[in-house]
């Protein structure tokens, strides 16, 4: 004679099982997020360090890529066009999943500085 508690052996491992998928597939999501928010944080502090050695010494690019993890390529254009500011655009694509795989999506950002060297002229 079988009681009901015997029908029921194994439920929670099939629910289990069954809630893997989901579990890791919002991980994953939630990963990506945080690599969307890393690389527009990366994007705006590399081109802020690279944009204030353009205002001072002219190596805007070299400092713009200093500050980038080597996961991270980087496309830098610095100019100082004359007007008396200089200007830094850095643009990095966003990972998928793994820092240095693939690209969603670009991330830009832009920064300007008093350009110093203008200054002391």
């Amino acid at each position: 004679m079988t009681t009901i508690r015997d029908d029921d052996r194994g439920q929670v491992a099939v629910e289990f099982v069954g809630m893997v998928p989901v579990i890791l597939l919002t991980l994953a999501l939630l990963w990506q997020v945080v690599l969307v928010g890393y690389t527009y944080t990366l994007a705006g502090n590399a081109a802020d360090e690279g944009v204030r050695e353009e205002a001072v010494r002219g190596d805007c690019e070299g400092a713009a890529r200093r500050h980038l993890d080597g996961a991270w390529t980087a496309q830098v254009n610095c100019s100082s066009p004359g007007d008396g500011m200089s200007y830094a655009v850095v643009t990095l694509q966003v990972p998928v999943l793994f820092p240095g795989v693939g690209g969603l999506f670009s991330v830009e950002s832009k920064a300007g500085a008093v350009d110093e060297r203008s200054l002391t002229r």
